[in-house]
């Protein structure tokens, strides 16, 4: 699939002088690259659920046994 769209873009950018195919195609390549079975894709969208629309939840608590004294110090295991 890239070796026909490099083909197609080398053509469209000698004869008609237009760069779209070549940067659709360059940006299809990277975007389609694959390791350990996560493409860059992938990646990105799930950096974008992580960071943007997904909702972190931190839930924040003292070990048993452990409490915070007045002046702000932990005191405990």
């Amino acid at each position: 699939m890239i070796g026909i769209g490099c083909l197609i873009s080398v053509f469209a950018l000698a004869q008609l002088g237009f760069l779209l195919p070549i940067v659709a195609t360059a940006l299809y390549a990277f975007l389609t690259i694959r390791f350990d079975d996560t493409s860059i894709l992938d990646f990105i969208r799930y950096a974008y659920a992580f960071f943007l629309t997904g909702q972190q939840f931190y839930e924040w608590r003292l070990q048993s046994g452990d409490h915070w004294e007045p002046d702000g110090k932990r005191v405990g295991k």
